[in-house]
């Protein structure tokens, strides 16, 4: 378990900081294989980071970009992840890139995981950046305290990539990525604002059971280091 802290003394700094580390990896990302790919949470606390990504002078017409998690509501609807990403990053140089949404238009994520699966395929095995957040109740992607899948979405050998998700803390139901699909991550980022989340995340970072605080199968994982962007 390797946590590296990078603490800001405000917002403006770390979306500044953050958007220096992925863009360098993006870029690294392309130099080797010629595609890098980038998987964003939604919620209100990345979308400055968005804004300030979104104009880095990238090759973006060779960045894959999706979603860690999403709503299974349509693009227009007011909480789609979707809606917050063409808002906030799908626009200036970054509006070259390649988005791949999780929501197919299927009546339920149930009958949609399988087309959402099939699009995703489009990505490269790995991903260069995954950016994820922390909700109030610890939960990150979809992997929400008493979900319905969320005993398979955190399973180390859980072989597939995408599971529906239903809670009654998550509103709508909703898609997400399994653990070890975002654990291919070169760069593993956790992105938290404001000082209730950092006592959140203070509080996972003690012994308790990961179901209960599920962003703790992403704290104790061995797999890639965690970068911990925090500002209060």
């Amino acid at each position: 378990m390797v946590h590296n802290w990078h603490n800001f003394e405000d917002r403006d700094a770390l979306a500044e900081s953050l958007a220096d580390l992925t863009e360098r990896t993006l870029a690294a990302g392309i130099a080797k294989n010629g595609v890098a790919s980038l998987a964003l949470s939604g919620g209100s606390t990345p979308k400055l980071f968005f804004e300030v990504l979104s104009q880095r002078p990238l090759a973006w017409e060779k960045v894959l970009v999706t979603l860690v998690d999403e709503r299974w509501v349509p693009v227009e609807h007011e909480r789609s992840n979707a809606r917050l990403v063409a808002e906030h990053f799908g626009k200036g140089p970054a509006k070259a890139a390649r988005f791949i949404p999780l929501y197919t238009g299927a009546d339920t994520p149930e009958d949609g995981v399988g087309a959402a699966t099939l699009a995703t395929e489009a990505l490269p095995e790995t991903f260069d950046v995954v950016v994820m957040g922390m909700g109030s109740d610890g939960h990150t992607a979809s992997w929400f305290p008493a979900g319905d899948n969320l005993a398979a979405a955190i399973d180390p050998a859980q072989e597939l990539p995408l599971l529906p998700m239903r809670a009654e803390a998550a509103g709508e139901p909703r898609i997400t990525f399994t653990l070890p699909r975002l654990l291919t991550a070169k760069a593993l980022i956790l992105h938290i604002e404001g000082e209730e989340k950092r006592a959140v995340l203070d509080k996972a970072r003690l012994d308790g059971d990961i179901e209960e605080m599920p962003i703790r199968a992403i704290l104790r994982q061995d797999r890639v280091p965690t970068e911990i962007f925090y500002a209060p």
